[in-house]
């Protein structure tokens, strides 16, 4: 065993953990589940058997990562955010072979509280902010807040709110790292 699990966690037989992941208090990974390397999975956190979780994901107390839901490298889920798997839920209808797809792309930030609608897709480093409901897909490096999420600016890798309008072609250098950001029709990314 190459990471460190609390003794109250339940790694299932099975599931693949990576070197140096950090399974903190009354945690369950199952079976199938894929963890890279240099994780936290914090207190009372659950892992689906369909999860795959990239290398150094920071998951706080209270997330339960359910199955059809993959995070990339570097996300970090803020504490008691919610994930779902099915669209429209029944406790008397099964649904499981409706579950919808979810992925959220390298360095994506989603805030504490927030809930991720399943069937979306959460562009690389955008920013959910607390106790948003994200029900539609984001762009890369998109600000999102509010009930339903709408985007109000565009972040940095940094996790810095850039100075670009929303739409359009601008340009801006983030303060703290130099990196260039262009916007071009509306679509963000760092300048080549």
């Amino acid at each position: 065993m190459n990471y460190t699990a609390h003794s109250t966690a339940i790694v299932d037989d099975g599931a693949q953990v990576g070197a140096g992941t950090r399974i903190w208090h009354w945690v369950h990974v199952s079976g199938q589940a894929r963890i890279g390397e240099r994780c936290s999975l914090g207190q009372n956190v659950y892992i689906g058997n369909d999860v795959r979780i990239g290398h150094n994901v920071k998951i706080q107390n209270n997330v339960s990562v359910y199955d059809a839901v993959t995070l990339e490298d570097d996300v970090f889920c803020g504490p008691s955010m919610v994930f779902t798997n099915v669209f429209n839920p029944r406790s008397a209808v099964t649904r499981k072979d409706e579950y919808r797809r979810t992925l959220v792309k390298r360095g994506a930030t989603l805030g504490a509280n927030c809930t991720i609608v399943c069937g979306v897709t959460v562009g690389e480093y955008a920013f959910v902010g607390a106790g948003a409901v994200v029900n539609r897909n984001v762009p890369a490096f998109a600000l999102m807040v509010g009930v339903p999420a709408r985007q109000m600016g565009w972040m940095s890798r940094f996790g810095e709110r850039l100075n670009l309008p929303l739409t359009g072609n601008a340009t801006t250098t983030c303060i703290h790292t130099g990196e260039r950001y262009q916007l071009v029709d509306g679509v963000c990314a760092l300048a080549a």
